[in-house]
Order: structure tokens, then sequence, then C-alpha cells
């Protein structure tokens, strides 16, 4: 790869014919159409914040440099940005109005509005600018590993990097855009931020059952994502009709996985709704996010919801005097071993041989509580499970 170092390109330059797309949230083109300043490669502009963009204008106005931006060069005339867009596309939104920076009497001032001198310290500032030719492999590679340092980028922006092509940018366009009506209800079910990525990487797990890297290969040519987003649709469809109360701890479980498993079961919609109404009432339940699996799997895999165990005063005074009773009569503190005919039969257990179990189970309705407690060997606390 071929780098030369520019130190003639201004701020100025770079924001003639600055376009920057307010839907999208987006910097497109500068240097008179010359730059692409967003490529399909490139993550969303993540400096929109009032805080991140505002710097870059503060350290121009302080004289502080701002570290160097490569360019892509893709032709004699044209280049797109390799690393920098943040920078550049904040500065972009600065000159043309976008948002505002407050001055040294904490006053907020735009671009048009703040001294002439200013102004020209700005547009006359000159950027270190490495330009860059190569193969597409090593543009690629070179874009990686720059982009080590600074805010990092996540795996699914570097996905995108690696398979740019036409798949990516419509992929971007439905799920990396901020602006899109379907964020509310997609929110409900996935973390992260459209522009982060987490939308898309979210849609392209489940599609692909976890196999990413490979499906992002196998379609990196197509031109259109129909299965892609309808299998997403389909994910996020079946959810919102079997739930149809949305619960914070819906936000962030496998839906993929959880709609494979389950979406060929019948449900009914308002008898799940009490059943999930019901376990968040349950003082015993400490894991809400398990609810939603428990109930799709018919309300038995308790392991999935950690039922609050017993408090260990209690299991205690439980030992103490199932202990006592069985010294008394002679056989085990285990009552499963007490009816046996080995050799338990009259053993007594010390504590750290027994657990805590409940007498009634809590899935039909047992209380984690002294009344409801009893003490058994660990073999028997296992074999008796659920029932």
């Amino acid at each position: 790869m071929i780098t030369t170092l520019r130190t003639d390109i201004t701020v100025k330059d770079i924001c003639e014919g600055f376009v920057y797309n307010e839907l999208e949230g987006k910097g497109l083109f500068g240097l008179a159409g010359k730059l692409t300043i967003q490529p399909e490669y490139q993550r969303n502009y993540i400096y929109a914040d009032g805080r991140r963009d505002v710097a870059v204008i503060e350290s121009i106005l302080k004289g502080y440099p701002l570290g160097l931006i490569y360019f892509n060069k893709v032709s004699s005339e044209n280049m797109e940005v390799l690393d920098g867009q943040q920078r550049i596309t904040s500065i972009g939104r600065y000159v043309t109005g976008r948002f505002a920076v407050k001055d040294e009497n904490g006053m907020e001032q735009y671009f048009g509005s703040i001294a002439v001198e200013k102004r020209n310290k700005i547009l006359e500032t000159k950027l270190l600018v490495y330009e860059c030719e190569g193969q597409e492999f090593e543009i690629k590679e070179w874009f990686k590993t720059i982009n080590i340092a600074g805010v990092p980028l996540t795996d699914q922006e570097l996905n995108n990097a690696v398979f740019s092509g036409p798949f990516v940018t419509l992929g971007k366009e439905e799920f990396s855009n901020t602006q899109n009506a379907n964020n509310q209800k997609r929110g409900a079910y996935i973390k992260g931020s459209p522009n982060r990525q987490d939308y898309l990487e979210r849609a392209l797990d489940w599609v692909s059952k976890g196999s990413i890297v490979e499906y992002m290969s196998r379609h990196r040519s197509d031109d259109n994502i129909n299965e892609l987003k309808t299998y997403f649709n389909s994910v996020i469809d079946w959810a919102s009709s079997v739930f149809i109360d949305v619960e914070k701890e819906m936000c962030g479980l496998e839906w993929g996985r959880l709609y494979e498993s389950y979406h060929k079961k019948a449900y009914d919609p308002k008898k799940v709704s009490a059943e999930v109404q019901k376990l968040y009432g349950d003082l015993f339940v400490k894991n809400r996010k398990g609810i939603f699996e428990y109930v799709l799997g018919g309300s038995v895999e308790t392991k999935l919801l950690e039922v609050r165990v017993f408090e260990e005063s209690t299991k205690r005074s439980v030992y103490a005097k199932q202990k006592a009773e069985s010294e008394k009569k002679g056989v085990s503190n285990c009552p499963h071993c007490a009816m046996g005919h080995d050799a338990n039969k009259t053993k007594i257990w010390s504590l750290a041989d027994m657990d805590a179990d409940h007498v009634s189970a809590w899935s039909k309705g047992g209380a984690t509580d002294i009344k409801n407690c009893e003490m058994l060997c660990k073999t028997h606390n296992r074999a008796k499970g659920n029932r």
C-alpha cells in the first residue's frame, strides 16, 4: 500500500460542498464532491452528542492538533475517508450551522455568529491527511488496524468493513437508520442502538443462527435483504404476539433462539400474560429475565427463574429439629433414607451433606419459608427434583 502525506488540505476545502444527511445521521460528501465521507464500510456518525462534536471544534479554536486523517484514493479525482469521518463530519456540521459551541462567556454560538477571526481560524486550519492507495484487502486491513485506538469498532462495524457491498448498504439502510419508525418496537427486544450496528447484528445473528461472518460472506453481493428482513420481522412479530405485555426484562433476550425453539407451539396470549404477571409478583423469583423462556417451555424449568433458596438460618433450624427427632426414633435425619431398607436407614447426616428442599414444590405453590422446608441428603434432594 502506498501512502502520501498531505498538509495542504484545509477545513475550508473539506467543507466545500459538504453534504450531511439529517435523516440517516451521517456526512456524505466534501471537497466539492470529490470526497466520500462515509463509505459503506464506515460506521455511522456517533459524535452528535453535544460533547465529542463540540470537543472537535474547541480543539481547532485552541490550536490543538486533530490527529492524522486517512483518505483512500479510489481514483485520480476521488477519495473516501478511511479514518477521521467522525471529526470531518463534526467540522462540516458546525460550519454549516448544525450545532453550537459555548464561547468563553458560556454563550451558545453557531458558526455564523462567532467573530470573523474565529471563523477564519477554523476555515484556515490545515489537516494532516495521509492518502492511501492499495488493493481492497489492504485498505480493509489498514482500516481495522487504525481503528484499534479511539472509540473501538464493534464486531459488526468491522464485519461491515470487511464485507462492504450492496448487501451491507441495504442492511444499514434498514437496521442502522436512527430515524426508522420501527426502532421503538425493536428497542423493546434488542439492546444497543441502530447507529452502533446493534440492530443489524441481531438481525444477522438470528437469520444465520449465529454464523454472521459466513452469512455476510455468502450474501455480500446480494442486491436485496429480503430474507434478512423477513426473518427478523418474523421473530419480533412472534415475540410481540405471544407476550402482549412489554416488560423491560425482555430487552436483550435470545429471541432468535427462542423463536426457533418455540414458534411452532400454540399459545394463548391472555394466559401467557396472566402467568407472566403472576411470576412478576412472586417474591421468590430472582431472575425475571428467565420468566419468558420458563413460560414458553411449559413452566417446567424452574432453574431459569433462580427461585430464592432458603436462608442459612432456616436450614440450620430445620436441620437441628430433624436431627433431634431422628435420634430419638433411631432413624436417619433424611426422611427419605428413613423410609428405605439400606444402610442409610439410620444414618445421621451432617448439615454439609444435606440440602434444603421445598416440601411442597415451589412450582406447585409451595412457599420458601421454614414451614415448607425439609432437609434431605444430597442424593435424595437431587432425585426428588420438581416432583
